[in-house]
């Protein structure tokens, strides 16, 4: 009947032309189960194209350099919340194919300082309603994030954390051995070295699908009238009077009014290119899948005393990463005694799955901050916008990244959410110490 329904024209029914027109525009415009049954019945020949691949135009209102996560969310919401739809994306390869497709896919709001807490517990919410919002399948799995401690000193740190989470309306529960055994039977609880006494557990943490999460942000910003162009390499950033004014990249010359920078791991080249030097340092992190086996893991565990975390994901994989490689680089890959040392961190956990094989493995860039914090702010240099220093916490702050970055952008002006984040805090001695999670936090 839906499928008959669909293949009546405007013509054999007049008076219901403009329902019908309706009807075809949503169908064509959107996901849902009646688009799916509508393209199922006819062969699935009717898709189009998720985005346009356009030309490069010679200028733009906004030029925003890195067309990953952070990229594309800043686009994204620069059309849907603030009206600006002359925007162009500029990505080096391919989208998904730099470190927003490189992660293990987790999202938590479990901070402790409140320019932290509040920043990503926004970001949670987003993505309780991002699916919706941009219509994609994102994979959105609210499963629970459950971080061990080990002692009762890691115990009062967490309660600690816990507290000031609750304080800020942010969900958390201190749960004992006895709990965690429950949700998760297979850890090694009488570990001699790293017995489990119990765990902080955040209910509406869990994954995301990475790579969707970049489709379905340039999907939504290319139906708003962003351009996305790929395999567009920015080489050059052009000055006139002290002011950013056009990228020089592998497909010509682009102008731009404002341009933005979210590049990851990369941020301290693009920034060397309009003059400023900025403290962070590019290490490589590795990211580990398993081959797929039944259900093991129906939430995410951190190993508090050896920095390993992992989930299952919905093929069955194993997805598992620990701490970052110990030299700079900006190579998309890691090296073997990191490996070793991630499989050590697995095992001292969880040690059933030393039956399992690795499946696959690979690097991200990460651009690590001396705080553990990271920067979305305006910079000296008029006209040029920075959204960079992400450490551990790219992934999951990706739509509040967006969306703060976007209206920082649009207002020259900070959303509260992101007015700590600036790089003078450096200089001015206001450090967001979250855990000193950079490479050489000795050096603030």
């Amino acid at each position: 009947m839906v499928y008959q329904a669909a293949r009546y024209t405007a013509a054999e029914h007049p008076a219901s032309s403009l329902a019908f027109t309706f009807i075809q525009a949503a169908l064509s415009m959107r996901y849902s189960a009646l688009s799916i049954l509508k393209q199922g019945l006819g062969g699935h020949r009717g898709w189009t194209r998720a985005w346009r691949d356009p030309t490069p135009k010679p200028a733009y209102d906004v030029i925003i350099i890195g067309g990953g996560g952070h990229g594309l969310a800043t686009a994204y919401y620069l059309a849907k919340v603030h009206g600006i739809t002359d925007v162009a994306v500029i990505e080096k390869g391919w989208i998904g194919g730099g470190n927003v497709g490189r992660n293990t896919t987790i999202i938590r709001s479990n901070y402790m300082f409140p320019s932290n807490t509040y920043f990503y517990e926004h970001s949670m919410k987003l993505w309780e309603g991002l699916e919706q919002d941009f219509n994609f399948n994102a994979m959105v799995s609210q499963r629970g994030v459950i971080n061990l401690y080990h002692s009762d000193a890691q115990r009062d740190a967490f309660a600690r954390r816990g507290n000031a989470m609750r304080l800020a309306g942010v969900d958390a529960e201190l749960i004992d051995a006895d709990e965690v055994r429950r949700r998760v039977p297979l850890l090694d609880f009488d570990n001699a070295r790293f017995p489990i006494e119990g765990g902080l557990l955040q209910p509406r943490g869990g994954t995301v699908r990475h790579d969707a999460v970049a489709w379905g942000y340039a999907r939504g910003a290319d139906s708003r009238g962003v351009d996305i162009i790929q395999n567009c390499e920015v080489t050059g950033i052009e000055m006139k009077n002290g002011r950013a004014v056009a990228v020089q990249t592998t497909r010509g010359r682009i102008s731009a009014n404002k341009i933005g920078s979210a590049v990851a791991g990369h941020t301290s080249k693009i920034a060397q290119m309009v003059g400023l030097e900025l403290p962070l340092e590019s290490h490589v992190l590795q990211a580990f899948v398993s081959e797929g086996i039944k259900p093991h893991l129906d939430t995410v565990v951190t190993f508090g005393a050896g920095h390993f975390y992992i989930s299952q994901s919905d093929k069955g994989g194993l997805v598992y990463g620990g701490d970052l490689d110990g030299y700079n680089s900006y190579a998309q890959r890691g090296n073997l005694p990191m490996m070793e040392h991630v499989m050590a961190g697995g095992m001292a956990i969880m040690p059933s799955i030393g039956r399992v094989r690795l499946l696959r493995h690979w690097g991200g860039v990460m651009d690590m901050t001396m705080d553990g914090s990271p920067f979305i702010c305006r910079t000296p240099v008029d006209g040029f916008y920075l959204n960079g220093g992400w450490c551990y916490g790219g992934f999951k702050a990706t739509p509040a990244s967006g969306w703060c970055f976007a209206h920082t952008i649009a207002n020259e002006e900070p959303h509260e959410y992101n007015r700590d984040f600036t790089i003078e805090r450096f200089a001015e001695g206001r450090m967001i110490d979250e855990k000193g999670v950079g490479p050489n936090p000795w050096i603030q």
